[in-house]
């Protein structure tokens, strides 16, 4: 049956109404140069469904994907295996819904769900409570440092310059318009962040540091700790890419974070050219009124049955109205579950054994290309990837190992001018031993 909402005659008496002739009259505001033509566009002409297949199998076979090419690429995105439990228990129909429900108490299932995910999150970053999960780790980030702004009254944040470059941008729009000041702390000559002349803490409201950062190095989180609560009221916020490394790393709650955030993607959630993704936030209990999101509890009904809240709705549309704490409208309900099953199926033991073979894979494919003679120039601690400085004309054979399907890492220039010829490499437990073998030939010939 076709849905014809309105009838011409309708859509004139409306147009009467509002004093316009014709529908093309409601876009007068768009400007001549910011419109087409209704001839200049040169669509195709239809196609049957199996040539339209055909042709969606030439497009995909353009990407670079495993298994057919050796991806050796991570920056904020990583290739885990994922098990499948987890990709046939995300296709039951039940759990077919990415939105906390309006009516939540008559979903217990998916409460439940969520509250598993929230203690799940809590246990791997050492965090007291977390929430229901925000868009992803740039947006996460963001409001924390947002969160920090509304709790100390301040209007400054700092930054180091090795979190990602996209978080980083993600926050200069957020606290850009309201007029807030954001200041990048440099980098040291080891790959670290460089706290060292980091004064007159009183003014910031919070300092994020990402671990392990941007080129992959662990942050001394301890000394950052120190360093930052000098003053007890700035906020230590530790942002982070990769969760899967806190199986071997000790958590952002045992260096005394205020907030852990970041993207989840690497637990249990495909790379899907990008998105979607999973932001995950974490902070202390006595902070728990003023995070961003939902927060779902546990409670008992009136026959003292285990039952399931939403406890915290802290978006504008609720009771809080202009005093919320967020604008997010959802919480990335299916990522979220797909991340509490790749962890409960894991289980603490599994997540410390994958975090370790991603490290040692990592550091094999170091090794293996510094005795290559390739120069590694940051010598702090790595977990699953790492910078590499390749001679002079390393894109002329950058390109040639994508003609023999090898991805070598990421070009790093484009984001840090000075770091010409540096790229950075990431390998997991996806990564074979002969592919690193090989790329490690390649790069040296």
């Amino acid at each position: 049956m076709r849905y014809l909402p309105h009838t011409e005659k309708e859509i004139s008496e409306m147009l009467q109404i509002i004093g316009l002739k014709s529908l093309d009259d409601l876009f007068e505001t768009i400007p001549d140069d910011c419109r087409f033509p209704d001839d200049s566009i040169d669509l195709p002409t239809p196609l049957t469904e199996w040539e339209l297949n055909e042709h969606m199998d030439k497009l995909a076979a353009k990407m670079a994907v495993p298994p057919d090419y050796k991806i050796f690429l991570g920056a904020g995105s990583y290739h885990h295996f994922i098990p499948e439990a987890v990709k046939q228990l995300l296709l039951r129909s039940e759990f077919y819904t990415a939105y906390t429900p309006y009516q939540p108490e008559i979903s217990q299932g998916t409460l439940q769900a969520i509250y598993e995910y929230q203690t799940l999150v809590t246990l791997l970053l050492g965090m007291d409570v977390a929430n229901a999960s925000m868009y992803d780790g740039a947006s996460a980030l963001a409001e924390a440092l947002l969160m920090a702004i509304r709790v100390t009254k301040r209007n400054k944040v700092a930054v180091s310059r090795l979190i990602h470059p996209f978080y980083r941008k993600v926050v200069q729009t957020y606290l850009g318009a309201p007029g807030f000041e954001t200041v990048e702390l440099p980098e040291t000559e080891n790959g670290t962040t460089d706290l060292s002349n980091l004064d007159h803490l009183e003014e910031f409201a919070g300092i994020a540091i990402q671990s392990p950062n941007f080129f992959g190095c662990i942050e001394d989180l301890r000394s950052c700790a120190e360093k930052i609560h000098k003053d007890p009221k700035t906020f230590f916020i530790v942002t982070f890419t990769e969760p899967l490394a806190f199986g071997l790393l000790k958590p952002p709650g045992v260096y005394d974070a205020d907030i852990a955030c970041g993207e989840g993607q690497s637990l249990g959630i495909p790379q899907s050219f990008g998105g979607p993704g999973l932001g995950m936030f974490a902070t202390r209990m006595k902070y728990v009124r003023s995070m961003p999101g939902r927060l779902v509890g546990q409670t008992v009904d009136k026959d003292g049955k285990r039952g399931f809240v939403l406890t915290l709705a802290t978006r504008e549309q609720h009771i809080r109205r202009e005093r919320a704490t967020s604008n997010i409208c959802s919480n990335e309900g299916l990522c979220a579950l797909a991340s509490a099953m790749y962890m409960a199926s894991l289980g603490k033991t599994g997540v410390r054994e994958l975090a370790q073979l991603n490290h040692d894979k990592a550091e094999y494919l170091k090794e293996g290309l510094s005795d290559a003679g390739i120069k590694l120039p940051f010598k702090a601690p790595t977990f699953n990837e790492f910078v590499a400085e390749f001679p002079d004309g390393f894109s002329k054979k950058y390109a040639q190992l994508v003609e023999k399907k090898i991805v070598a890492g990421l070009e790093l220039a484009p984001f840090y001018p000075e770091l010409k010829n540096h790229y950075l490499l990431c390998a997991t437990e996806s990564a074979k031993k002969e592919d690193m073998d090989i790329l490690i030939k390649e790069v040296a010939s």
